[in-house]
């Protein structure tokens, strides 16, 4: 294998693709082929279908087999039966007591619907809203009765009701506790401690000391000290309630589901003495408190436990609930214990609404306490004006309405509207009245709200917070259309007098959705130029960032056509309040996300290509040495998706110069540069295209611009691999529109940065070996070079060896052979040089088979070179023999090297078809090479034996042997 003489086997490719083609067989209709698509239809799913019948689409024909898949829709296979087995074990192991009390809770949430908005959503809100700087206190002092003698008529009182007394009132010493000068959060905190003292006490067997702790946090709702804080103090409170009436219900089911578990939809019958006993022991023991308040919410805690004992025991206790609590003093108590009885009733039966209905209607007797002495009295020692004390009432009055309002018939508006009427101070009502009800119900009576708004005393509670509950109705449905106008003058004459931007901004906030909902470009305008006039003093937008992005929001929900979006006078002014740079850039991609969603045509608007080449610099300007990857990488994604967007038509130059100005726009976000090379040449490649390959003087020197884009763009990449791919590339588009020296350029610049290629690369954040990446472009790289004509002043082949001493001179990892693999690899492209007509050519350009026209001198330089090659290829497989390892190196690059050989050299030649032999023994040699592949090729070899041009194989075949592994 020391010399070898290469000649290239001359090539027929048109007979050659001829052979390759499929032989066509007719194929009678009705026949089954196949390849015919077999269409199956479950008949079990088919209603009315006969007994036996088989639909026509079932099969392809009569006569074509059955199809193994269809026979297992019907879910009887092994694997099926196997599924269905485990999850049906897995449920019935599943279904214990705590699994089942946690389906009870979820199915109970369920019996409500989606839309009724649950406790949970409302409690961080409001803890959020009602805080407080001043000192807060916990006083437990669940001692006060003891050592007291017993009353002389107490004779009467049973012995267990004298046990469970002595029960309550015996405390253990140091239960007596007041701490004093506690914070907000040291307050939350204490009450959190409560509640997981509650659950200690009960997982010990301490029922007695937890019922003791749920009572004395019971009597802490009485105290309105600090009464800016008892919103948020009732929803710590009930928190602990709302876990001992879950303890005392599930240990009750627990003792029913012994040995089976209780269904859900039980009745009294199913449940057990033992259960009953206990059950009604909890209520003894709860009727034997003293005072009203904690007698009251401990119960309410656990009404539900009622079902345990009595069919119609919640639609009794409800009523004689809702009555107890008229003998509360205080209006604000009374309305939260109203707000946690609505909200245990709605847990365990929404459909007892007529209870629900009373708490509103004693609810609206109380209003007229708010004004007497006794409230004023305390509100003055509080230092707390009217409308902040009001205020306190909208959590509790707001779930009350809710809970009432829950799916109610329109005319209970009506009814609820009417006593609104009659009451003074009824503003806070009305608000809630508006928020409570369905928003249909609400919008078709916005007229007369407004009426009513215009009543309302201005002193007592803010009209634009009423504009603002009716603004939230009219977003979510429509009123009349002939009064929309009318509504929102009226509203927006309320909300431009505001004068404290913050409470401004949030009435305009929901305002903007009505506007742009119901009215054109015009009004949606006016509201933003009352916005800016607003917020621009003293530079009010800064405090409303949220509220304003809110604003953008709503308007990009309705208009989609961004020729009017920035139509607006006021749009782009509106856009300069957010001077914050990160929540600039954060609007601008919300911007730039709905254009690219809802701009589904290519656009040249002057008007929206000025706006968006504004909010994309502005994205593009936010970038800097601190910014993260992946928002540079959203950033440029946004960008990109615009300039896919922006087309001229048949204007290419102006393209071309909107290309030219993106450049200089965009130069810090390097996937947009590439997008926009990507773009110029698509250009260049749409100009042959309506040219038809046929350029004028015009169309050549436009062309010629765009390569020369192109050429300066690429180095101004940081990425090695971009630029090596988008230089081949540029210089195929340059070649396909007949500009050689352009694209002559592009590929001798593609081969003077390889050298640069460092041999790892990151990928994913990865170091990864770039040997692969390489390899793959190299390979690109001389498929392009078939077409190339050479340079009249280079010399032969100039580009071919410029690449080869690259990769002569590139430093390749150890123990790689890169270098030998692309030296096969380029064998075929110059077997494919030597050929009279080449595979592949490009219109109007010459390639080296017209150039030389199958000269002798260029042929001669093929085959010397391919000579070269051959002889640096068995070098290196000589120096493959040191361990088992390279061995198996060897066996693949011969057996590649082989294939070369087989495929484009003459084998006619004794020397090459000696050294394919050779070649081939050596892959086989070690017993590493592929047996199924080994056998493949040879049949390959007998087929194209058989051919007369290629006879001689015949004898090449005979002493080709595949050997054994040992």
């Amino acid at each position: 294998m020391a010399s070898v003489q290469w000649r290239s086997r001359g090539r027929n490719y048109e007979a050659e693709l001829q052979r390759c083609h499929p032989e066509g067989l007719p194929v009678e209709f009705g026949d089954y082929h196949p390849l015919k698509p077999i269409m199956v239809t479950d008949t079990k799913t088919r209603r009315g279908a006969r007994k036996g019948s088989t639909s026509s689409s079932s099969s392809s024909s009569s006569s074509a087999p059955v199809d193994p898949l269809s026979s297992m829709l019907d879910g009887t296979d092994p694997l099926s039966m196997f599924a269905a087995t485990e999850t049906s074990a897995a449920a019935s192991h599943s279904s214990s007591v705590g699994d089942l009390g946690r389906k009870r809770r979820v199915k109970e949430e369920e019996a409500l619907g989606a839309d009724f908005e649950p406790w949970s959503t409302k409690r961080g809100e409001i803890l959020a809203r009602f805080t407080t700087t001043e000192k807060l206190s916990i006083n437990l002092c669940m001692g006060s009765d003891r050592g007291k003698a017993p009353n002389p008529g107490s004779s009467a009182v049973s012995e267990k009701v004298r046990t469970r007394l002595e029960e309550l009132d015996d405390l253990e010493e140091g239960s007596h506790r007041e701490l004093l000068n506690l914070s907000q959060q040291d307050y939350a905190n204490r009450i959190e401690e409560l509640n997981q003292s509650l659950k200690e006490a009960w997982s010990s067997d301490q029922k007695v000391k937890a019922l003791k702790i749920v009572i004395q946090c019971s009597k802490l709702l009485s105290d309105t000290s600090v009464i800016q804080f008892y919103p948020s103090k009732f929803v710590l409170i009930t928190d602990i309630l709302d876990t001992f009436g879950r303890l005392v219900y599930d240990r009750i089911w627990t003792m029913c589901s012994d040995p089976r578990p209780l269904p859900d939809s039980f009745t009294v019958e199913d449940v057990n003495d033992t259960a009953k006993e206990t059950c009604l022991n909890w209520f003894f023991k709860i009727a034997s408190i003293r005072e009203l308040l904690p007698r009251l919410y401990v119960e309410a805690a656990i009404l539900k436990c009622n079902r345990f004992l009595s069919k119609s025991g919640i639609q009794e206790t409800l009523p004689r609930l809702t009555a107890m609590i008229r003998g509360m003093g205080d209006p604000l108590v009374a309305a939260y214990a109203r707000a946690y009885l609505c909200r245990v009733g709605m847990e365990v039966a929404p459909h007892l609404k007529e209870s629900l209905n009373a708490n509103v209607f004693d609810l609206l007797a109380t209003f007229r306490q708010i004004s007497g002495d006794s409230v004023q009295k305390q509100l003055h020692l509080q230092k707390v004006e009217v409308p902040a004390y009001l205020m306190l009432y909208s959590p509790a009055i707001n779930w009350i309405l809710q809970c009432v309002a829950y799916r109610a018939p329109e005319p209970l508006l009506t009814e609820m509207m009417e006593r609104c009427k009659m009451m003074a101070n009824n503003a806070l009502l009305l608000n809630s009245i508006m928020r409570a009800f369905r928003p249909e119900f609400v919008a078709t009576r916005a007229t007369d709200f407004i009426g009513m708004i215009k009543d309302c005393d201005e002193s007592g509670f803010p009209k634009h917070l009423l504009y603002g509950s009716l603004g939230r109705s009219l977003a979510c449905a429509d009123p009349p259309e002939s009064e929309r106008l009318t509504i929102l003058n009226e509203a927006w004459k309320v909300i431009t007098k505001v004068r404290n931007p913050q409470d401004y901004m949030n009435c305009a906030e929901i305002w903007v959705e009505f506007t742009c909902r119901h009215f054109a470009k015009r009004e949606v305008n006016t509201v933003l130029a009352d916005i800016i006039k607003h917020m621009t003093p003293d530079r009010a937008f800064e405090e409303a960032y949220p509220q304003l992005q809110s604003v953008i929001r709503k308007i990009l929900t309705y208009f989609h056509d961004f020729s009017v979006l920035f139509s607006m006078e006021r749009f782009l002014p509106f856009l300069d309040m957010f001077q914050k740079d990160s929540v600039r850039v954060e609007v601008c991609k919300s911007i730039m996300e709905v254009f690219i969603k809802h701009q589904l045509e290519l656009t040249r608007d002057p008007v929206i290509l000025n706006a968006m080449l504004h909010i994309c610099k502005t994205m593009h300007d936010s970038v800097n040495a601190l910014t993260l990857e992946d928002e540079k990488r959203s950033l440029a994604l946004l960008i990109i998706g615009f300039i896919r967007m922006v087309s001229f038509g048949r204007d290419f130059e102006q393209q071309l110069s909107f290309c030219v100005e993106a450049r200089a726009t965009f130069c810090n976000l390097e996937p947009v540069l590439v997008q926009l090379i990507h773009t110029v040449n698509q250009l260049a490649m749409e100009t042959r295209m309506v040219m038809k390959g046929n350029h004028s003087r015009k169309t050549a020197a436009f062309v010629r611009a765009c390569a020369a884009y192109c050429f300066i763009t690429i180095p101004s990449l940081s990425s090695i691999f971009s630029r090596l791919h988008l230089y081949l590339l540029s210089g195929q588009v340059a070649l396909a529109n007949q500009c050689l020296s352009q694209a002559d350029a592009f590929l001798k610049a593609a081969v003077s940065v390889l050298p640069e290629v460092p041999r790892s690369i990151s990928v994913e954040g990865k170091l990864r070996s770039s040997e692969s990446f390489l390899l793959d472009f190299i390979n690109n790289f001389l498929a392009t070079l078939l077409v190339v004509p050479d340079h009249p002043e280079h010399g032969v082949l100039y580009l071919v060896r410029g690449l080869l001493n690259m990769v002569q001179d590139y430093t390749w990892e150890d123990n790689s052979d890169a270098k030998v693999r692309i030296y096969i690899s380029a064998l075929p492209l110059l077997a494919a040089m030597s050929q009279e007509t080449y595979l592949y050519s490009i219109h109007k350009v010459d390639s080296n088979e017209t150039l030389y026209g199958g000269d002798p001198k260029f042929l001669s330089e093929i085959n010397k070179l391919c000579e070269t090659l051959i002889g640096q290829i068995l070098d290196h497989l000589k120096t493959l023999t040191r361990d088992e390892q390279s061995m198996r190196r060897q066996s693949a690059l011969a057996f590649s090297l082989f294939g070369v050989l087989l495929a484009h050299g003459d084998l006619k030649n004794n020397k090459l078809s000696q050294l394919s032999i050779n070649l081939w023994n050596l892959s086989h040699k070690h017993g590493h090479s592929e047996t199924r592949v080994s056998i493949r090729t040879l049949e390959s070899i007998r087929h194209q034996a058989q051919r007369p041009d290629m006879a001689h194989l015949s004898d090449t075949i005979q002493r080709l042997a595949l050997q054994s592994r040992t």
